[in-house]
C-alpha cells in the first residue's frame, strides 16, 4: 500500500466510524454493545480508547482506558477493558487498522474493569503479562464474588461464560522486550492502587501507559488501595522524554508531569487532612466537613470522595493505635 493509501486506511475509521458499525458485531461470540469506542492515535505506533467517567456499571462497563501499540510484527495491548464484549469491540477496532495478531497483553493491575476482556485476547493466543500481586487477586474469594456481582449488574455483557484469566507471565520487577523494531519496558510499581500495579513504556514513541496509578480529570478510587505506597510509586514514574501519558481513567495527557501531579496532589491532600484529624482526635465527619474540597468537588466521580477520605482516615487511625 502506498503512503496515501496507508493514511486513508488509518483515517477512514475515525472519519466515518458508522461505515464499519454494521459489520462490527457480525458473528460476534459476545453480546453486542452500543457504546462509542474510538482508537485515538498518540504517536506513530500508539493508540488508546477512553472509557467514560462513571461508576463501574455505567456505560455498559466502558469506564476505563486501554492502550494499543501496532508494530510490523504484531500488536501489544495494554489492559483489556471491563467486559468480554468490550474486549471484542476493541479487537475489531484494531482489525480496522492492521491485520497483525495481538501477541501480548500487558495488564496494569487485576481489577474487574481492566481484565474481563482478557479472554478475547487469550483465545487468540496472546501472552498475558501481569504484575506481581495478580495471583493474590485471583486466589481471593473477593474476585469470584466480584465476578458474580458483575454477572448481574453488567448482564448480558458479563455472564456465565465470562471467566477470570490467569497470566502467562508474572512480572516481578521489570520486563523488557522488542517487537517490530520497538523497545518495550514493563515496570512493576508494587502494591499501590491494587495488589500489584505495573506500567508500560514504548521507548521510541515516548508514550507511557500508567494504568490506575494515574486518574486524569476525575477523582481517583482510593478505597482498597495502599495510599502511602501509591504516593511513593508516583515519585518513581518516568517523565523524561515522554510525549504522552495514558492514564487508567480519563483523557491522555501531552503534559505527563501535570497528569502525575494531579493524582499525587489529591492523594497528599487526603493524607494530610486525615492525618491531622487523627492526630487531633477529630471525628471523621467533623474533619471531612472542615476540609477544603473546592479543587475537586466539580470533577466526575466526586461521589467517591467521602469513601476515599474515610478509608484513609481508618487506615491512619489503625496505624496510630499500633504505635
Amino acid at each position: 500500500m502506498n503512503r496515501c493509501g496507508t493514511v486513508w486506511a488509518l483515517l477512514l475509521p475515525l472519519l466515518v466510524p458508522d461505515v464499519f458499525a454494521a459489520d462490527l458485531w457480525k458473528d460476534a461470540p459476545f453480546e453486542p454493545t452500543d457504546v462509542r469506542m474510538e482508537l485515538v492515535r498518540l504517536s506513530e505506533h500508539c493508540y488508546y480508547v477512553q472509557g467514560q467517567a462513571g461508576a463501574a456499571t455505567d456505560n455498559q462497563g466502558f469506564i476505563s482506558n486501554a492502550g494499543v501499540v501496532i508494530t510490523d510484527e504484531g500488536v501489544v495491548v495494554f489492559d483489556a477493558l471491563g467486559t468480554p464484549s468490550l474486549g471484542w469491540q476493541l479487537r475489531q477496532k484494531i482489525r480496522q487498522l492492521t491485520d497483525k495478531p495481538v501477541v501480548k497483553v500487558i495488564v496494569s493491575h487485576y481489577h474487574a474493569d481492566h481484565i474481563y476482556g482478557l479472554q478475547v485476547f487469550k483465545s487468540e493466543g496472546a501472552e498475558i503479562i501481569a504484575p506481581d500481586g495478580a495471583l493474590a487477586y485471583l486466589t481471593d474469594e473477593a474476585a469470584e464474588s466480584r465476578l458474580r456481582e458483575r454477572r448481574e449488574s453488567l448482564f448480558p455483557w458479563v455472564n456465565d461464560d465470562t471467566r477470570l484469566v490467569s497470566p502467562d507471565l508474572i512480572n516481578r520487577g521489570s520486563h523488557r522486550f522488542r517487537l517490530g523494531g520497538l523497545s518495550f519496558l514493563v515496570s512493576v510499581i508494587g502494591s499501590a492502587h491494587s495488589h500489584g500495579d505495573q506500567i508500560l513504556q514504548v521507548i521510541e514513541d515516548g508514550v507511557l501507559f500508567s494504568g490506575d496509578l494515574i486518574f486524569e480529570g476525575r477523582i481517583p478510587l482510593v478505597a482498597g488501595s495502599h495510599p502511602q505506597a501509591w504516593l511513593e510509586g508516583l515519585e518513581t514514574l518516568p517523565t523524561e522524554g515522554l510525549q504522552a501519558l495514558v492514564p487508567g481513567h480519563g483523557q491522555a495527557s501531552r503534559k505527563p508531569g501535570e497528569a502525575i501531579a494531579f493524582t499525587r496532589d489529591y492523594l497528599r491532600h487526603l493524607h494530610d487532612g486525615m492525618a491531622a484529624a487523627v492526630e487531633d482526635l477529630t471525628p471523621f465527619e467533623e474533619a471531612y466537613a472542615a476540609m477544603d474540597w473546592s479543587a475537586y468537588q466539580h470533577l466526575p466521580a466526586f461521589v467517591a470522595n467521602r469513601l476515599n477520605a474515610y478509608y484513609v482516615y481508618l487506615g491512619l487511625e489503625a496505624e496510630s493505635m499500633d504505635e
